[in-house]
């Protein structure tokens, strides 16, 4: 595994406070890195680079294709649920 990273630091959105990389490429006991890991170091280093050259396929897919809606997709699809909800009353 290279750690050349693990002593970069930046706040963690998930805890609210300051972590080091090595936190966040460990923080799932065992089942790999953090699943927001690419959204919080994209812009400090290749973090995608890392991740092919330190994990299993398995997790270089989960990381780099499931990617989450942005928030205005969630919430029109929320508006329109409850338009539904209210048209079905």
């Amino acid at each position: 595994m290279n750690d050349e990273n693990d002593t970069r630091q930046r706040r963690c959105p998930r805890l609210g406070g300051p972590v080091f990389f090595e936190y966040c490429r460990t923080s799932e006991e065992n089942r790999g890195p953090c699943f927001k890991i690419v959204d919080c170091w994209w812009e400090t280093f290749d973090i995608m680079a890392y991740i092919s050259g330190n994990f299993s396929e398995e997790i270089c897919r989960k990381l780099c294709q499931a990617r989450p809606k942005p928030k205005v997709n969630h919430l029109l699809e929320l508006i329109e649920a409850a338009k539904k909800r209210m048209a079905d009353k």
